[in-house]
Protein backbone atom coordinates (compact mmCIF):
# COMPACT_ATOMS: atom_id res chain seq x y z
CA UNK A 1 0.00 0.00 0.00
CA UNK A 2 2.82 2.36 0.86
CA UNK A 3 4.57 1.68 -2.45
CA UNK A 4 1.29 2.25 -4.30
CA UNK A 5 0.81 5.57 -2.53
CA UNK A 6 4.34 6.63 -3.39
CA UNK A 7 3.79 5.59 -7.02
CA UNK A 8 0.59 7.60 -7.31
CA UNK A 9 2.32 10.54 -5.64
CA UNK A 10 5.14 10.43 -8.17
CA UNK A 11 2.60 10.42 -10.99
CA UNK A 12 0.92 13.46 -9.47
CA UNK A 13 4.25 15.26 -9.34
CA UNK A 14 4.96 14.35 -12.97
CA UNK A 15 1.53 15.53 -14.09
CA UNK A 16 1.84 18.81 -12.19
CA UNK A 17 5.33 19.37 -13.60
CA UNK A 18 4.16 18.96 -17.19
CA UNK A 19 1.17 21.27 -16.64
CA UNK A 20 3.27 23.95 -14.94
CA UNK A 21 5.86 23.73 -17.72
CA UNK A 22 3.15 24.18 -20.35
CA UNK A 23 1.60 27.15 -18.54
CA UNK A 24 4.97 28.83 -18.04
CA UNK A 25 5.75 28.24 -21.69
CA UNK A 26 2.86 30.34 -23.00
CA UNK A 27 2.75 32.89 -20.17
CA UNK A 28 6.45 33.67 -20.62
CA UNK A 29 5.68 34.86 -24.15
CA UNK A 30 2.24 36.30 -23.35
CA UNK A 31 2.69 39.05 -25.94
CA UNK A 32 2.63 36.31 -28.62
CA UNK A 33 0.12 33.89 -27.09
CA UNK A 34 -2.44 35.89 -25.09
CA UNK A 35 -2.39 39.42 -26.53
CA UNK A 36 -2.91 38.74 -30.28
CA UNK A 37 -6.19 36.79 -29.82
CA UNK A 38 -7.59 39.68 -27.77
CA UNK A 39 -6.68 42.19 -30.48
CA UNK A 40 -8.09 39.96 -33.24
CA UNK A 41 -11.39 39.42 -31.45
CA UNK A 42 -11.66 43.16 -30.72
CA UNK A 43 -11.44 43.78 -34.46
CA UNK A 44 -14.22 41.23 -35.01
CA UNK A 45 -16.35 43.06 -32.44
CA UNK A 46 -15.75 46.43 -34.09
CA UNK A 47 -16.15 45.33 -37.72
CA UNK A 48 -18.89 42.72 -37.51
CA UNK A 49 -20.63 44.02 -34.41
CA UNK A 50 -20.52 47.80 -34.54
CA UNK A 51 -20.16 48.44 -38.27
CA UNK A 52 -21.94 45.55 -40.02
CA UNK A 53 -24.24 44.44 -37.20
CA UNK A 54 -26.71 47.36 -37.35
CA UNK A 55 -27.23 46.69 -41.07
CA UNK A 56 -28.00 43.01 -40.41
CA UNK A 57 -30.43 43.66 -37.57
CA UNK A 58 -31.63 41.14 -35.02
CA UNK A 59 -30.92 37.42 -35.14
CA UNK A 60 -32.88 34.92 -33.03
CA UNK A 61 -34.26 37.84 -31.05
CA UNK A 62 -30.86 39.39 -30.21
CA UNK A 63 -28.91 42.19 -31.82
CA UNK A 64 -26.16 40.88 -34.06
CA UNK A 65 -23.31 41.88 -31.74
CA UNK A 66 -24.78 39.92 -28.84
CA UNK A 67 -25.52 36.95 -31.10
CA UNK A 68 -21.94 36.54 -32.38
CA UNK A 69 -20.16 37.04 -29.02
CA UNK A 70 -20.56 33.38 -27.87
CA UNK A 71 -19.24 32.12 -31.19
CA UNK A 72 -16.23 34.44 -31.12
CA UNK A 73 -15.39 33.37 -27.58
CA UNK A 74 -15.55 29.72 -28.59
CA UNK A 75 -13.49 30.38 -31.69
CA UNK A 76 -10.69 31.83 -29.57
CA UNK A 77 -10.85 28.90 -27.12
CA UNK A 78 -10.74 26.34 -29.94
CA UNK A 79 -7.86 27.98 -31.79
CA UNK A 80 -5.64 28.54 -28.78
CA UNK A 81 -6.23 25.17 -27.12
CA UNK A 82 -5.32 23.47 -30.37
CA UNK A 83 -2.29 25.61 -31.22
CA UNK A 84 -0.76 25.36 -27.76
CA UNK A 85 -0.53 21.57 -27.74
CA UNK A 86 0.43 21.13 -31.38
CA UNK A 87 3.28 23.63 -31.15
CA UNK A 88 4.51 22.45 -27.74
CA UNK A 89 4.53 18.71 -28.42
CA UNK A 90 6.00 19.08 -31.90
CA UNK A 91 8.76 21.33 -30.54
CA UNK A 92 9.68 18.59 -28.07
CA UNK A 93 9.75 16.09 -30.94
CA UNK A 94 11.88 18.43 -33.06
CA UNK A 95 14.35 19.04 -30.22
CA UNK A 96 14.34 15.32 -29.29
CA UNK A 97 13.53 16.21 -25.69
CA UNK A 98 10.37 14.08 -25.77
CA UNK A 99 12.62 11.04 -25.21
CA UNK A 100 13.25 12.25 -21.68
CA UNK A 101 9.56 11.82 -20.92
CA UNK A 102 9.20 8.53 -22.76
CA UNK A 103 12.04 6.83 -20.88
CA UNK A 104 10.81 8.08 -17.51
CA UNK A 105 8.68 5.76 -15.31
CA UNK A 106 5.59 7.84 -16.00
CA UNK A 107 2.55 6.29 -17.72
CA UNK A 108 1.74 7.67 -21.15
CA UNK A 109 -1.73 8.72 -20.03
CA UNK A 110 -0.13 11.06 -17.46
CA UNK A 111 2.01 12.64 -20.17
CA UNK A 112 -1.01 13.03 -22.43
CA UNK A 113 -3.15 14.54 -19.67
CA UNK A 114 -0.39 17.00 -18.81
CA UNK A 115 -0.22 18.38 -22.35
CA UNK A 116 -4.00 18.43 -22.71
CA UNK A 117 -4.57 20.32 -19.46
CA UNK A 118 -1.83 22.81 -20.36
CA UNK A 119 -3.48 23.49 -23.72
CA UNK A 120 -6.91 23.76 -22.13
CA UNK A 121 -5.63 26.32 -19.62
CA UNK A 122 -4.36 28.55 -22.42
CA UNK A 123 -7.66 28.23 -24.29
CA UNK A 124 -9.63 29.12 -21.16
CA UNK A 125 -7.41 32.10 -20.36
CA UNK A 126 -7.86 33.49 -23.87
CA UNK A 127 -11.60 32.83 -23.58
CA UNK A 128 -11.70 34.87 -20.36
CA UNK A 129 -9.78 37.71 -22.02
CA UNK A 130 -12.15 37.76 -25.02
CA UNK A 131 -15.17 37.63 -22.70
CA UNK A 132 -13.91 40.63 -20.75
CA UNK A 133 -13.29 42.54 -23.99
CA UNK A 134 -16.79 41.72 -25.24
CA UNK A 135 -18.27 43.51 -22.23
CA UNK A 136 -17.06 46.79 -23.71
CA UNK A 137 -19.25 46.15 -26.76
CA UNK A 138 -22.34 44.41 -25.39
CA UNK A 139 -24.09 43.56 -22.14
CA UNK A 140 -23.83 39.79 -21.65
CA UNK A 141 -26.45 38.08 -19.50
CA UNK A 142 -25.54 34.50 -18.61
CA UNK A 143 -28.52 32.17 -19.00
CA UNK A 144 -26.96 29.07 -17.40
CA UNK A 145 -23.56 29.17 -15.67
CA UNK A 146 -23.17 25.39 -15.55
CA UNK A 147 -23.61 25.00 -19.32
CA UNK A 148 -21.28 27.91 -20.05
CA UNK A 149 -18.47 26.60 -17.86
CA UNK A 150 -18.83 22.91 -18.72
CA UNK A 151 -19.07 23.41 -22.49
CA UNK A 152 -16.06 25.72 -22.67
CA UNK A 153 -13.93 23.35 -20.56
CA UNK A 154 -14.94 20.27 -22.57
CA UNK A 155 -14.29 22.11 -25.84
CA UNK A 156 -10.84 23.22 -24.69
CA UNK A 157 -10.00 19.61 -23.75
CA UNK A 158 -11.32 18.28 -27.06
CA UNK A 159 -9.22 20.59 -29.22
CA UNK A 160 -6.16 20.11 -27.05
CA UNK A 161 -6.45 16.42 -27.95
CA UNK A 162 -6.84 17.39 -31.60
CA UNK A 163 -3.67 19.45 -31.40
CA UNK A 164 -1.83 16.51 -29.86
CA UNK A 165 -2.80 14.21 -32.73
CA UNK A 166 -1.69 16.82 -35.27
CA UNK A 167 1.67 17.14 -33.49
CA UNK A 168 2.19 13.37 -33.48
CA UNK A 169 1.84 13.10 -37.25
CA UNK A 170 3.58 16.37 -38.12
CA UNK A 171 7.04 15.98 -39.65
CA UNK A 172 7.85 19.67 -40.08
CA UNK A 173 6.73 23.02 -38.75
CA UNK A 174 4.70 23.48 -41.93
CA UNK A 175 2.65 20.39 -41.07
CA UNK A 176 1.34 21.91 -37.84
CA UNK A 177 -0.39 24.68 -39.78
CA UNK A 178 -2.09 22.51 -42.41
CA UNK A 179 -4.98 21.26 -40.25
CA UNK A 180 -5.75 24.67 -38.63
CA UNK A 181 -5.71 26.36 -42.03
CA UNK A 182 -7.59 23.87 -44.19
CA UNK A 183 -9.79 22.06 -41.65
CA UNK A 184 -10.19 23.93 -38.37
CA UNK A 185 -10.75 27.43 -39.75
CA UNK A 186 -13.39 26.45 -42.35
CA UNK A 187 -15.26 24.30 -39.82
CA UNK A 188 -15.21 27.16 -37.31
CA UNK A 189 -16.52 29.76 -39.75
CA UNK A 190 -19.20 27.33 -40.94
CA UNK A 191 -20.07 26.32 -37.37
CA UNK A 192 -22.70 28.97 -36.72
CA UNK A 193 -20.36 31.60 -35.29
CA UNK A 194 -21.74 34.40 -37.47
CA UNK A 195 -25.18 33.10 -38.37
CA UNK A 196 -28.01 30.81 -37.34
CA UNK A 197 -28.33 27.68 -39.47
CA UNK A 198 -32.09 28.31 -39.55
CA UNK A 199 -31.26 30.87 -42.25
CA UNK A 200 -29.96 28.11 -44.52
CA UNK A 201 -31.98 25.92 -46.92
CA UNK A 202 -32.96 22.57 -45.46
CA UNK A 203 -30.26 20.70 -47.41
CA UNK A 204 -27.46 22.88 -46.04
CA UNK A 205 -28.92 22.70 -42.55
CA UNK A 206 -28.57 18.93 -42.72
CA UNK A 207 -25.02 19.26 -44.05
CA UNK A 208 -24.15 21.65 -41.21
CA UNK A 209 -25.23 19.01 -38.69
CA UNK A 210 -22.10 17.06 -39.64
CA UNK A 211 -19.91 19.90 -38.36
CA UNK A 212 -18.92 19.12 -34.72
CA UNK A 213 -18.06 22.76 -34.00
CA UNK A 214 -21.71 23.67 -34.64
CA UNK A 215 -22.70 21.73 -31.52
CA UNK A 216 -20.12 23.42 -29.32
CA UNK A 217 -20.93 26.94 -30.49
CA UNK A 218 -24.66 26.45 -30.10
CA UNK A 219 -24.39 24.80 -26.69
CA UNK A 220 -22.24 27.70 -25.47
CA UNK A 221 -24.64 30.21 -27.03
CA UNK A 222 -27.50 28.55 -25.19
CA UNK A 223 -25.59 28.86 -21.92
CA UNK A 224 -25.08 32.59 -22.48
CA UNK A 225 -28.22 33.66 -24.32
CA UNK A 226 -30.71 30.82 -23.93
CA UNK A 227 -31.04 30.22 -27.67
CA UNK A 228 -29.65 27.41 -29.80
CA UNK A 229 -30.16 25.72 -33.16
CA UNK A 230 -29.16 22.37 -31.63
CA UNK A 231 -30.52 20.34 -28.75
CA UNK A 232 -28.14 21.05 -25.86
CA UNK A 233 -28.03 17.45 -24.62
CA UNK A 234 -27.24 16.25 -28.13
CA UNK A 235 -24.39 18.76 -28.15
CA UNK A 236 -23.06 17.37 -24.85
CA UNK A 237 -23.26 13.84 -26.21
CA UNK A 238 -21.37 14.83 -29.35
CA UNK A 239 -18.62 16.63 -27.42
CA UNK A 240 -18.15 13.79 -24.92
CA UNK A 241 -18.11 11.21 -27.71
CA UNK A 242 -15.36 13.08 -29.55
CA UNK A 243 -13.34 13.47 -26.34
CA UNK A 244 -13.47 9.73 -25.63
CA UNK A 245 -12.56 8.83 -29.22
CA UNK A 246 -9.70 11.33 -29.51
CA UNK A 247 -8.29 10.52 -26.06
CA UNK A 248 -8.30 6.79 -26.82
CA UNK A 249 -6.70 7.38 -30.21
CA UNK A 250 -4.10 9.80 -28.80
CA UNK A 251 -3.11 7.36 -26.07
CA UNK A 252 -2.87 4.56 -28.63
CA UNK A 253 -0.54 6.68 -30.78
CA UNK A 254 1.62 7.51 -27.79
CA UNK A 255 1.79 3.87 -26.66
CA UNK A 256 2.83 2.74 -30.15
CA UNK A 257 5.32 5.57 -30.54
CA UNK A 258 3.80 6.75 -33.81
CA UNK A 259 5.68 9.77 -35.12
CA UNK A 260 8.14 9.58 -32.23
CA UNK A 261 10.07 6.32 -32.36
CA UNK A 262 11.31 6.48 -35.90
Amino acid sequence: MRNLGQELGSYRVAFTTIVVKEIRRFTRIWAQTLLPPGITMSLYFVIFGNLIGPRIGDMDGYDYMTFIVPGLIMMSVITNSYSNVVSSFFSMKFQHSIEELLVSPVPNYVILLGFVVGGAVRGLLVGIIVTMLSMFFTDLQVHNFFIVISVVILTAILFSLGGFINAVFARSFDDISIVPTFVLTPLTYLGGVFYSISMLPEFWQNVSMANPILYMVNAFRYGLLGTSDINVWAAYAMILLFIVVLFTYSLSLLNRGVGIRQ
